[in-house]
């Protein structure tokens, strides 16, 4: 499949994008809260200013929604078959408490359904890109592209779930899953949780609690080019529709699951 843009040159904007939020990391930014009781800074808003430029100069006739520009009418957008979507700074919360797991997200999507995603990492200094049937990589600094792919469930099930995000029906997930296997739960910030699952490092993410689309579709694109998946609760491939609001449902992010735990989980 054919992209509309130069790989590489998607990944250094989402790289450049990183070292220009890096200055305020640990350094006590201040923090404004948004309307929706999110917080913001101003490594946000400058992450996102070079995103944005970056997107419109490499594909001028594709639009870009991003969560620090989100202010596109649904009128406007509802149309839209092919467009950009950006968390420029996914796990605000991790990166004001200075922990590592923050992450840069570029996704684009086509026809409600995530093609190609790049995740960065800026504070451990790696990037990860991928896409349903174009494989998927991980590079280290300015290391070689690595391949990375999901790992087949195994003994204990490695579980990945928010450090600061849940819900009763998340947690009555989580018990369900002990009830059934031996079960090893890693709390990790941000949409780096999808990243863990694509280079085989945990089996699954089950999120029953509020994300955003741009939190999850650039990270999601990684899962799907290692192997894994990404489902709604309809047990179908979690797609990305133009809508009023910005809210997820809730999904299931595994590697490669045996169908039993597929019928645990979305039944």
């Amino acid at each position: 499949m054919t992209l509309p843009f130069a790989v590489e040159a998607l990944c250094q904007l989402a790289r450049d994008a990183g070292e220009i939020a890096l200055p305020w990391w640990r350094q006590d930014p201040e923090v404004i809260t948004k309307a929706d009781d999110s917080p913001v800074t101003a490594a946000d808003l400058a992450a996102n200013r070079h995103i944005m430029q970056g997107l419109q100069a490499l594909t001028p006739d594709i639009p870009i929604l991003s969560e620090e520009a989100a202010d596109v009418p649904y009128e406007a957008r509802r149309h839209w078959t092919r467009f950009w979507l950006v968390d420029p700074l996914d796990g605000t919360r991790e990166f004001i408490a200075g922990t590592d797991e923050f992450t840069v997200n570029i996704a684009l999507i086509e026809a409600d359904q995530v093609r190609f995603g790049v995740v960065g990492v800026p504070a451990r200094g790696v990037l990860y890109w991928g896409g349903a049937g174009l494989g998927s990589w991980r590079r280290q600094g300015d290391g070689p592209a690595e391949p990375i792919r999901c790992r087949a469930p195994a003994e204990p099930l490695r579980v990945v779930a928010s450090r600061r995000h849940s819900s009763p029906d998340q947690e009555a997930l989580l018990e369900r899953l002990r009830t059934a296997r031996n079960l090893e739960l890693t709390n990790v910030g941000s949409s780096l949780k999808f990243c863990v699952l694509a280079e085989g490092s945990a089996d699954l993410y089950p999120r029953f609690a509020p994300t955003s689309q741009w939190d999850t579709a650039a990270a999601q694109a990684v899962v799907e080019g290692a192997g894994g998946q990404v489902l709604g609760l309809d047990g179908q491939r979690f797609h990305y529709p133009q809508r009023a609001d910005w809210l997820n449902p809730w999904f299931i992010a595994t590697g490669l699951p045996d169908g039993a735990l597929t019928r645990l989980l979305l039944d």
